[in-house]
């Protein structure tokens, strides 16, 4: 009886040791376990990969990403905290860098978008549109009102103004020539010029979201690529490449080479690590970041965050636009 009691009691202290090493996070908190009583959220934000070395942004243009970065992780949060679902949270954040200059484009490259619920497995996305202004409420519409998962082209803007979602005068220029996009009531052509940011940064820009009812979303939209072939289609509409949620494992948003990114199903191996052999989300993002994509040849990040709160982020780039909120509820910018 006492020996069965011994090892009764050992059990249970290997237990709660395996419990403490699983609330650890990724950046060093102590993470509570997700609980219909005390439910965890968690929000992070990507916009691209820094273009350059440390040290190619000036120090206003700096200061310009870092106030943008944290005024839209911050909004993402509040929705969050106000009973918003993790879709809603994503969408927000990355409309508002849409139409951001310091994140869009803003030129007649075709654009790229999806988003995923973590919960349902549901996903939508759309791929080489360039008359859509926020290409994420698009993709999110096509996977709530539709029976498709992806659109493109001339369909995809055929069912954004069925939808009465902005859309964009292609024939609409400035008095110097340069595109312009439309801005204001749904599904209307009101102009306001677009300024390209591209020189400093690459890729798109993402969102993760957890929610207070457990339930993971995940979203990226691109501008697409400079100079780059007609009808090209990068990481950003494909699910499974650029974007994965499962409320099972994790949400995954990726920016970068995205024909590498698609070549290895960035997004969703990650996820397929930590279903197939429980690594942490960290170990699972660099293992996938800095060994699989890096020994292709390919370069970008990934921000994520699993069932638990835990986030990751991972890149092999000199930098990578990223904003979280930490474990006391504050904001933290970073780029390099």
């Amino acid at each position: 009886m006492r020996n069965v009691r011994f090892l009764i009691l050992v059990l249970s202290l290997v237990v709660c040791a395996s419990v403490a090493v699983a609330q650890k996070g990724s950046f060093g908190e102590l993470k509570q376990l997700q609980s219909p009583q005390d439910p965890a959220i968690g929000f992070i934000i990507q916009g691209g990969t820094l273009a350059g070395a440390k040290g190619s942004l000036t120090p206003e243009k700096e200061k310009e990403y870092r106030a943008k970065l944290q005024e839209v992780v911050l909004a993402g949060y509040k929705a969050l905290k106000d009973g918003k679902s993790s879709i809603d949270a994503v969408e927000l954040a990355i409309r508002m860098m849409e139409d951001s200059p310091l994140f869009d484009p803003g030129s007649k490259n075709e654009r790229d978008a999806s988003v995923m619920d973590g919960k349902t497995l549901n996903a939508g996305a759309v791929a080489s549109v360039h008359r859509v202004k926020n290409p994420i409420t698009l993709a999110r519409r096509v996977m709530e009102k539709s029976d498709n998962g992806m659109l493109t082209g001339d369909g995809a803007a055929k069912f954004a103004r069925e939808q009465k979602i902005d859309v964009i005068d292609e024939a609409a220029k400035d008095e110097k020539g340069n595109d312009e996009k439309a801005k204001g009531e749904k599904g209307k052509l009101i102009i306001e010029t677009a300024v390209s940011s591209t020189s400093v940064r690459k890729g798109g820009v993402g969102a993760v979201a957890l929610d207070r009812n457990g339930n993971i979303a995940a979203g990226s939209s691109s501008g697409g690529v400079t100079n780059g072939k007609p009808g090209r289609v990068g990481e950003a509409a494909i699910i499974g490449a650029g974007t994965f949620a499962n409320n099972n494992t994790c949400g995954v948003s990726g920016t970068g080479s995205g024909e590498f990114f698609i070549r290895l199903g960035i997004a969703r191996d990650i996820s397929a690590l930590m279903e197939y052999q429980a690594q942490p989300i960290q170990a699972a993002a660099d293992r996938v970041i800095k060994q699989k994509l890096q020994k292709l040849g390919g370069n970008g990040g990934i921000i994520a965050i699993d069932k638990f709160g835990n986030m990751a982020i991972s890149f092999n780039t000199a930098g990578m636009f990223r904003a979280y909120i930490n474990a006391d509820g504050k904001p933290v910018v970073e780029i390099y």
